[in-house]
């Protein structure tokens, strides 16, 4: 009867909390809000500024009492006090779309692997900026809920979801992990070795966001038919002035040779110490990509060719957690074992 009222006069609230954007879902309504996961900090009043879009498109043009923060880095937080405001300015925009009389149940996806610590950072974080229930579920098995691949059955499934921070690689069965494994190279490792190849190679300067837009039109993981190139601007770090320079797919493959080649060293192994029985599934079924990751171009196809699995992307895959905290919010009681519920289960050792 509660469960009802508590039901009808409150939202409920799913959250990917991710490191590069922080999607929600809003039971009802799908998901409502997919922002950056960036905050705008004055540091003479340590007030928040802006959050998410408002605040990306700041980056690298305030005045120097204004801070960019990123409060969470490879997928966890860094800055526990940032990231509840974050949270709470998320909550309340989500509210906005359908006001309710009660505090909101949430659900937040978190990386594979990390610690209880970290774990109960998110937890406190999400009570602090207003939830009044927090269910907390590993993103792998959020995305494969998402994606509808059927976890509760006797059946292999893997996912491999490439996020900004981290690569969340998981065999599931039986609605429990057979074998994860949690790196951390993902979409902003990728910026990164764009950044150090156009330093060392072109010798020059690009900022983050440069980086990204490069990583969007030329990223692949194989060559494609036609070479591409565009023209970027950056800083000469010979004469420190502005400089343009053509760059091409070629040289943006060969800067992220090195981090796509660890990512198929990590579901490899992954594979090398799957139970055989639920091997022989993945190699009948394949295996799943979500997250931004899956979009490079090229990648199934390169991990087809060294893992001698069919590898499927999944529709949408940057939305795939959030949608699976969705389907999870409309069933709490059916997913009630994949799920961290409270502080009592996030024991602190």
């Amino acid at each position: 009867m509660f469960k009802a009222f508590y039901r009808q006069f409150s939202n409920d609230i799913g959250i990917d909390l991710g490191t590069a954007n922080t999607l929600v879902y809003l039971r009802g309504r799908g998901i409502v809000l997919n922002e950056p996961s960036v905050v705008a900090l004055n540091v003479k009043t340590n007030r928040v500024v802006a959050v998410g879009t408002e605040a990306k498109n700041m980056m690298g043009r305030t005045p120097h009492h204004i801070k960019i923060v990123r409060p969470l880095v490879d997928g966890v937080i860094s800055d526990y006090e940032v990231t509840e405001e974050m949270l709470s300015y998320l909550i309340n925009k989500a509210n906005d779309v359908d006001k309710k009389i009660f505090r909101p149940r949430v659900v937040i996806g978190i990386p594979v692997g990390i610690t209880n610590v970290e774990t109960r950072a998110v937890y406190d974080a999400a009570k602090s900026a207003g939830a009044r229930e927090v269910y907390i579920v590993e993103e792998p098995t959020a995305a494969a809920i998402g994606v509808r691949m059927p976890i509760h059955e006797p059946i292999g499934n893997m996912i491999v979801d490439i996020g900004g921070g981290t690569t969340d690689i998981a065999v599931i069965s039986l609605s429990g992990v057979v074998r994860a494994k949690s790196l951390k190279v993902a979409g902003d490792k990728l910026n990164e070795d764009i950044i150090s190849y156009m330093r060392d190679e072109f010798k020059m300067l690009v900022g983050d966001k440069t980086a990204e837009d490069i990583k969007i039109k030329l990223g692949s993981a194989l060559p494609d038919d036609e070479g591409k190139e565009i023209s970027i601007k950056g800083r000469d770090l010979v004469t420190g002035l502005p400089r343009e320079a053509v760059i091409t797919d070629i040289d943006i493959r060969e800067s992220m040779y090195a981090s796509i080649a660890l990512l198929v060293d990590a579901i490899r192994e992954v594979l090398e110490t799957t139970p055989p029985e639920v091997l022989s599934d993945i190699m009948h079924k394949g295996i799943m990509l979500t997250g931004g990751g899956a979009l490079i171009r090229n990648l199934p196809r390169l991990l087809a060719m060294q893992l001698k699995v069919p590898i499927t992307v999944a529709d949408d895959p940057l939305t795939a957690v959030a949608r699976g905290t969705g389907i999870i919010l409309e069933d709490l009681d059916f997913y009630d074992s994949i799920l961290i519920k409270n502080t009592d289960d996030i024991s602190i050792r």
